[in-house]
């Protein structure tokens, strides 16, 4: 590519993060996320397409620009389905508009390449076989040329309230946010959340997460929510209180998807691992949000007690999740010092995740491992499960409830803050020393957790 082309494709996506909602009400949604990269005359790095908040893809400065205006023309619509006819008039003034950058290539070929192009993108986006080989693309490697991290988690309530009294519904036995910094910061308004939902927006980041302590302890949650409609939203809950009320003002907000933890299909196991009576309330909850029509995925962090996880992804199974995600116990909050007799071996996880994954694949369930380090990555591969890695202040960071932006939330009451998102310039956030130190880990040292023992 020229380079007349290549700052004609920057000076198009300049203004950071493009982004577009495919037939928002579906079937077949798709949201796609446009990322420049820093602008380098002499160095060509790719841009970064995200498809649903999830897949991440490398795309070159010329596809890049189709994109862009391929983009602006889906937005004309303005959330109106998109039909067969509309996608060709989409398609027409596309190629109208890039054909001025590319005056030697002809309508015919540019109307082939954005054809590829989305087929190629609808295709990964709706979990379809896309019969084309993605180029492979280490996101550490990449790390140089990013401003913002791909998703920021929203600790949007603490564990405990102004009076210092606690504030979650459950008090679990290694829970990550329980330490000293989340129980001891006041909450941000609504207005003040808003304020950091618009900064986060310029500053690139499409994906946000809302998360706790307990975030559906907020009334105000599904505003938040609504508010962050530009983005992929998820919700992280432990799902007591998803009755048909809040589900459905989730649904209006247009959030994406919401992960719910639930630790053990037997309720005794499950309610002593979230220290109450609460297994009742996590089912009702996974049911009302499944029959609500919101996409659910279901999480179990794994220890001794509830080791017998073919049984909960069973009652999963039945209950009609589909999607499940596994992790072994993050070591901070009230973790930090009990977990050692409750930790499972890199072998006996193993074990577990090697039979999870058959049961998945038989069953049509879809199953992610999370907890980089506790499981060997040759092992993992061995299986067909993705190995995890350390995306701390690089695909991921966190804000706690006073505004304090930390690598990840694993972070809290570590002496971790890379400075205040309601006082800080964003730049300042993401170049501090720690997050800077932390992208230049290797790609070997980041598949393990820094709170496993690990020096960065």
């Amino acid at each position: 590519m020229g380079l007349l082309n290549k700052i004609s494709a920057w000076r198009e996506t300049k203004r950071g993060v493009k982004h577009c909602t495919f037939n928002p009400n579906g079937p077949g949604v798709v949201r796609i996320h446009l990322i420049p990269p820093r602008f380098s005359l002499f160095k060509n790095p790719p841009y970064i397409v995200i498809l649903n908040g999830y897949y991440l893809l490398p795309l070159g400065p010329s596809w890049a620009l189709l994109l862009s205006r391929f983009i602006d023309e889906v937005n004309a619509f303005d959330g109106k389905p998109i039909t067969d006819e509309a996608y060709k008039e989409i398609a027409a003034r596309t190629v109208r508009r890039t054909a001025k950058a590319y005056p030697v290539v002809s309508s015919g070929a540019l109307y082939d390449d954005l054809l590829d192009m989305t087929q190629i993108l609808f295709a990964i986006a709706r979990g379809e076989n896309a019969d084309v080989e993605i180029e492979k693309m280490s996101l550490r490697t990449y790390a140089a040329y990013m401003k913002a991290p791909h998703r920021m988690d929203l600790m949007v309530s603490a564990m405990t309230d102004r009076m210092g009294r606690w504030q979650c519904n459950q008090k679990c036995m290694f829970c990550y946010a329980a330490g000293e910094q989340l129980g001891k910061t006041k909450e941000m308004t609504l207005a003040e959340w808003c304020d950091v939902i618009e900064k986060l927006r310029r500053a690139g980041v499409p994906m946000l997460t809302f998360t706790g302590g307990e975030p559906t302890g907020r009334a105000d949650l599904a505003q938040m929510i609504s508010h962050a409609k530009w983005f992929v939203t998820r919700l992280n809950t432990n799902g007591t209180r998803l009755d048909a009320e809040l589900v459905a003002a989730l649904c209006a907000a247009e959030l994406d998807s919401v992960q719910i933890t639930l630790y053990a299909a037997d309720a005794e196991i499950h309610n002593k691992l979230v220290g109450g009576m609460h297994h009742q309330e996590t089912v009702a909850g996974i049911r009302t949000a499944l029959a609500g029509g919101l996409d659910v995925s279901v999480n179990t962090p794994l220890c001794r007690l509830n080791a017998d996880y073919i049984s909960t992804l069973r009652f999963l199974f039945e209950l009609g999740v589909r999607f499940v995600t596994v992790s072994g116990l993050i070591c901070t909050g009230s973790a930090a010092h009990d977990h050692a007799q409750y930790d499972l071996t890199k072998e006996e996880l193993f074990g577990i995740l090697r039979e999870a994954k058959a049961f998945c694949d038989e069953h049509g369930m879809e199953i992610d491992f999370t907890s980089p380090g506790l499981v060997d990555a040759v092992a993992l591969e061995s299986i067909g499960m993705r190995v995890p890695a350390c995306g701390a202040a690089l695909s991921n960071m966190a804000i706690a409830p006073d505004g304090t932006v930390i690598p990840c939330q694993s972070w809290l009451g570590t002496g971790g803050a890379l400075g205040n998102i309601l006082t800080d310039d964003f730049d300042t956030v993401w170049t501090h020393p720690l997050a800077k130190k932390l992208r230049g880990m290797t790609d070997d040292a980041a598949k393990s957790c820094p709170f496993r023992g690990e020096d960065i």
